[in-house]
């Protein structure tokens, strides 16, 4: 019912489904919740002859609260990785996460939880406790997600291969012009120490 109103929509069987996308994945959950909240709660149900939201209200049902924010992170922040405190803080997705508290767990083993949507934050938790948020400076004040790291990332690995390729191309060029050897003997020449360095930075 949502789905099928929002553009770029593209049901099982349209060609090239992905090309269709015309929305990110925060602008999709902004227009999901927009549409639970805004329409669905409140359209008459054919069976129950009320909106869902009327039917909660009526039914004096009380969820089960969790005593504290720290417990509703554990329910909702699903994605949990063990990680070690580094005198510089903790340091996960290639940035680094800081927070006064953390000086005290220097060396211990504890365990992040995240939202995959926005890591400038992580929630810490030692033993199953609980110590503090770590906060990445470099994201503070945005948000950015896991998605857009990993593009971000494949992009600059691309961006060093075009690089090393025009790089090589033009040791080639000197070395020809130094050397005067057809390329096949350059082939079989051993890499020049800037090219070996430019591979290995790549690789890692």
């Amino acid at each position: 019912m949502c789905l099928s109103t929002l553009p770029g929509y593209a049901p099982a069987g349209t060609p090239d489904r992905a090309g269709q996308a015309r929305l990110s994945l925060a602008q999709l959950d902004e227009a999901l919740n927009a549409w639970i909240i805004g329409e669905y709660h409140l359209r008459i149900h054919p069976e129950t002859r009320q909106p869902p939201a009327a039917r909660w209200a009526q039914g004096g049902f009380l969820p089960q609260i969790p005593d504290s924010l720290e417990q509703l992170d554990l329910l909702l922040l699903t994605v949990a990785k063990p990680r070690k405190v580094h005198p510089d803080g903790i340091h996960a997705f290639g940035l680094r996460y800081l927070d006064p508290t953390l000086a005290a767990f220097v060396g211990e083993s504890v365990v992040i939880r995240y939202d995959p949507r926005d890591l400038a934050e992580l929630r810490i938790f030692h033993r199953g406790v609980f110590i503090c948020r770590a906060i990445c400076a470099e994201l503070a004040g945005t948000t950015i997600s896991m998605r857009e790291i990993i593009a971000a990332r494949r992009a600059r690995r691309r961006q060093l291969t075009r690089d090393l390729a025009e790089r090589t191309t033009l040791v080639d060029q000197l070395l020809a012009h130094r050397t005067g050897l057809p390329a096949t003997a350059r082939e079989l020449a051993p890499p020049a120490p800037a090219q070996r360095r430019l591979k290995i930075y790549t690789e890692e």
